[in-house]
This record gives structure tokens, C-alpha cells and sequence, in this order.
């Protein structure tokens, strides 16, 4: 038995590691080419920041690459354990299917424990320190705000290079414009020559325009305005915020329980809207309705990690006696098999988020569905199995 379940264990574990390194390395390839390699094309990233921000997204990745990867791994071992009849030869020795998946099921609850670890603090962590090397690549070095020959929005301006010089701070034509809310333009400035320098304390970037020329927009038509050395100071503080933020999808469990806690706050303490004092009943009642779906939304975020988390037990028990029925050594039946669980799986996830805004419809609860259904047909699966009914 003990040999038994040692085969079974590194069959596990080397496919495992094989199921989890291509599933990554898919996931990561999506990431890199959508964003880092934009950066890198578009020089505003080095390839040491781009190979830093890669490393940043494995953790995040391999929180969604383990629990598809042990579902494939249990499908791919447990096919070939018994197309190659080794399943019956373990039944006529008097083993069974239970005893014999112990070591896989003692495997699924410690990768369950990992992909807990990485959801509740690693992962989140590194996809906020992911999207803040993205930003620092973008804006920190003065070379990358500006791109000769194309139009960069900055702020509330859109500004135009012909052409960017060898010591990358010093441009030709420039030409900037600034529009209304409305959309209309309102002012214009064309220079022959620009030097740019970046206020980083501030998020600012001040573009000096030399021998300038500039136009306002009035009822009138455009006016002319000021001329030579114009400084134009151009605040970028909306995009650092927007950037730096960290949003619900990427807090740690912590995180999202203190938000839970500072959501608490607004219906503890009385709303005033006029001098005398006076409290208002409807503005209570929209603040407590605004105040529940941003919970809602919060708790079904943290329902979701820990869910998430002991997918692998539901995975493995259901994937050793779907396994076992296919029969088949083939790779290929085995993906294809766990890719359509995985979908099944993330139907539930996606509902779940779509009706945050929706509490009488148990968001919270649908997320913890697809574990229950797994574990429970992969119960009655292993129970048929070990009867002798799946094979």
C-alpha cells in the first residue's frame, strides 16, 4: 500500500507541476503581451522593469493556474491509472479506491491551504505592487511621458511631438491643446521647441514652450495670447490616483475586512444637510442603500477568496472518478475535460459578481455553489467508482 500510494503521489505532483507550469506560463503570456510588452515596444519600460513586473504577476496567475492544474493533474493520472489497468490490478490485491486516493486527497487539501495564502495576502499584494511599477514606468522617467509623433493626453491637455531629441527631455513642434468638458477646444499653444521636466512629488509635469505662440477660443473665434517662454504646468494627479488606487478586486482578505469595517461607519453617525441640524430621513436612506451595495460588494469579494481556495478538494474528488470512466491516456481529453469544469466552475464566480448589487438574489451564496456541487458529485462518483461501478 505504502508503495502504492508513494507511486501515486509523485505521479501526482510531476503532473501537477507540468499542468501548472503550461497553465501559467498562458495566463502570464496574456498579461505580458496586453501590457508589458506595449511598454517595452513603446520604450517606456526597460526590460529589467519588464521581467520585475512579470515575477510580480506569478503570484496572481498561479492562484488561478493551481486549482486547474490539480483538477487536469487528478483527470490526466487517474485516466491513465486505469487505462492501463493498474486500477484492477490495485481492486484484485484487495485495495481500495479510497484507501488509495488518500495521499491525492492529503494533496488537494495542502494546495487548497497555498492557493488560500495566495489569494488572501500574496497575490493581492503583487498586483498592487504590479500596477504601481506600471505607473512608475510610465511617468517617473520624463523620456517616457512623450512620444515623438503621436498625440499623449496629460491631464486635461492633449499634447503633440513632432519629433523627440537624443537626450529625450528636449522636443521639436509641439503643439498642445486643451479642451472643455464639453469637448470643445479652448486653448492651443504651438512652439518650435519645448524642454519637459516632471515635479514627481506633485504629479505634475511642467513643459517650458519656446519662441510660443498661443490661441484662446472665445465667442469670437481665437484670440491670440500669450507668446515666447510659456511654462505650462500639466497636472497628472487624476491618473496617479486612478493608477494607484487599489480596488476591491485586488485587496488583501485584510483589506477588504477593514473596508468592511469603515463601511460600518456612515450609518453609525447622523447625517445633517441643513444648519438647523436637522436630520434627513431620505438622504439616511440613500446613504444606507449606497452603503449596502458597496458591502455587498466587499463581502462578496471575501466570499469569493476563501470559496476560490478550497476549489482544489472539490476539483480532485471530482476529477479521480471522471478519470477513471474516460478510461483514457490521451492529454488531450483530460484538458479538454478540465477546461469545460473550469468554465462551469467560473459561470458561478461571474453570476456572482454580476448580481453584487443584488442581495435578495444570495450573491454570496452562489459563489460557494459550484464547491458544494463538485464535492457532491464527486462523492457519489467515488462512491460508484469504488463499488466498481465506474469503470
Amino acid at each position: 500500500m505504502k508503495t502504492l500510494h508513494l507511486y501515486l503521489a509523485r505521479q501526482m505532483l510531476a503532473t501537477l507541476g507540468m499542468t501548472v507550469f503550461v497553465f501559467t506560463l498562458v495566463l502570464l503570456l496574456g498579461n505580458v503581451i496586453k501590457e508589458i510588452l506595449q511598454l517595452l515596444i513603446k520604450g517606456q519600460a526597460t526590460l529589467a522593469v519588464a521581467l520585475q513586473g512579470i515575477l510580480l504577476l506569478i503570484p496572481y496567475v498561479l492562484a488561478f493556474s493551481l486549482p486547474i492544474g490539480m483538477l487536469t493533474a487528478a483527470l490526466l493520472v487517474f485516466g491513465r491509472f486505469s487505462a492501463d489497468q493498474e486500477l484492477t490490478a490495485a481492486r484484485a490485491s484487495g485495495i481500495s479506491l479510497v484507501s488509495l486516493i488518500t495521499p491525492v486527497l492529503l494533496l488537494s487539501v495542502a494546495v487548497s491551504a497555498l492557493c488560500a495564502w495566495l489569494n488572501f495576502d500574496i497575490a493581492p499584494s503583487c498586483r498592487t505592487a504590479y500596477r504601481s511599477l506600471l505607473f512608475s514606468a510610465q511617468t517617473n522617467n520624463p523620456a517616457n511621458a512623450l512620444r515623438g509623433g503621436e498625440w499623449v493626453p496629460l491631464g486635461d491637455y492633449v499634447v503633440f511631438v513632432g519629433k523627440k531629441l537624443k537626450d529625450e527631455t528636449n522636443y521639436v513642434h509641439v503643439i498642445v491643446c486643451q479642451w472643455k468638458g464639453t469637448g470643445e477646444l479652448k486653448k492651443k499653444a504651438e512652439a518650435p521647441r519645448a524642454t519637459m521636466e516632471r515635479d514627481l512629488a506633485h504629479h505634475q509635469i511642467i513643459l517650458h514652450l519656446h519662441d510660443a505662440a498661443a490661441w484662446e477660443m472665445t465667442t469670437n473665434g481665437f484670440l491670440p495670447g500669450a507668446s515666447g517662454e510659456l511654462p505650462l504646468t500639466i497636472s497628472i494627479e487624476s491618473e496617479a490616483k486612478a493608477l494607484l488606487t487599489v480596488p476591491v478586486s485586488d485587496m488583501t482578505f485584510a483589506q477588504l475586512r477593514a473596508q468592511l469595517h469603515e463601511l460600518e461607519r456612515p450609518l453609525a453617525a447622523p447625517i445633517y444637510l441643513d444648519k438647523t441640524g436637522g436630520e434627513s430621513p431620505k438622504a439616511r436612506r440613500e446613504v444606507r442603500r449606497v452603503v449596502s451595495d458597496m458591502t455587498m460588494q466587499v463581502m462578496v469579494y471575501m466570499h469569493r477568496e476563501v470559496a476560490f481556495s478550497f476549489a482544489c478538494i472539490g476539483f480532485t474528488l471530482i476529477g479521480i472518478p471522471l478519470g477513471i470512466r474516460a478510461h483514457r491516456r490521451e492529454t488531450s481529453i483530460g484538458v479538454a475535460t478540465a477546461l469545460v469544469l473550469m468554465l462551469i466552475y467560473y459561470s458561478f464566480i461571474v453570476l456572482a459578481q454580476a448580481w453584487q448589487n443584488h442581495p435578495e438574489r444570495a450573491p454570496c451564496v452562489i459563489v460557494w455553489l459550484p464547491n458544494f456541487i463538485f464535492q457532491a458529485v464527486g462523492a457519489v462518483l467515488l462512491w460508484q467508482a469504488n463499488r466498481g461501478a465506474g469503470r
